[in-house]
């Protein structure tokens, strides 16, 4: 009986012990490092606009106004919904919001949903960038990313795009030009991925630009 007790103090013990390093001191030193070094990051790096937060820098948001850069498509749009009279909830193409979620659809390159929903995506691109061919488009214009929740699209992406956005902003070519190469990130380290630029950035700015928000 006394080596049972034993042992259970020991497990009792060593169960506390844990509980403190790992479930309390770990954390708040964590969460302390943090916001002493990287506050920005540990705070979710949040865009503020007029003193309220418009979004993050590392989640995407979708964008379907013609004056406004556009990121890749997205399985949930984002999370971005709205409510019809009785209080239901739909994406903007109509299908049922599905709650906070990330991810894709998985859809195979044979699965008819896949195919339609490109075709579908193209048409509606080559409608609103007159002059831009099938073949012009990038392919992650396109094509859904993992997470569904992308804050980037290549330079090419963006820079594509930079006629429609200057005729329906009343910004210059040039204008919106200038504001992509100010978001737009080059290699970590120079050598690591690929260039990008950040979609919500680029539209804070167009937006900015044209007086539909006040400038920091």
């Amino acid at each position: 009986m006394k080596e049972i007790l034993r042992n259970a103090r020991q497990a009792i013990t060593v169960t506390i012990v844990l509980l403190v390093i790992c479930g309390l001191a770990y954390p708040l030193a964590l969460t302390g490092v943090s916001q002493a070094i990287f506050p920005k990051q540990a705070n979710g790096s949040l865009i503020t606009v007029d003193g309220k937060a418009v979004g993050a820098e590392n989640i995407g948001q979708e964008f379907t106004e013609d004056y406004f850069l556009w990121g890749r498509p997205s399985a949930y749009h984002y999370n971005t919904y709205g409510e019809d009279a009785e209080g239901n909830q739909y994406y903007s193409d109509g299908t049922e919001y599905a709650g906070v979620s990330s991810g894709s659809n998985n859809y195979a390159p044979s699965n008819p949903a896949l195919t339609e929903r490109v075709a579908a995506d193209m048409e509606n691109f080559l409608a609103k960038n007159p002059g831009v061919s099938a073949d012009d488009i990038p392919t992650e214009l396109l094509t859904a990313s993992g997470s569904g929740l992308d804050p980037h699209i290549s330079p090419e992406s963006a820079k594509i795009q930079v006629p429609r956005i200057a005729a329906a902003s009343g910004l210059s070519e040039d204008e919106v030009q200038r504001i992509i190469d100010e978001h737009t990130e080059g290699k970590t380290f120079g050598i690591f991925g690929e260039e990008t630029v950040n979609v919500l950035l680029v539209n804070i700015d167009i937006a900015e630009a044209m007086g539909i928000l006040p400038k920091e």
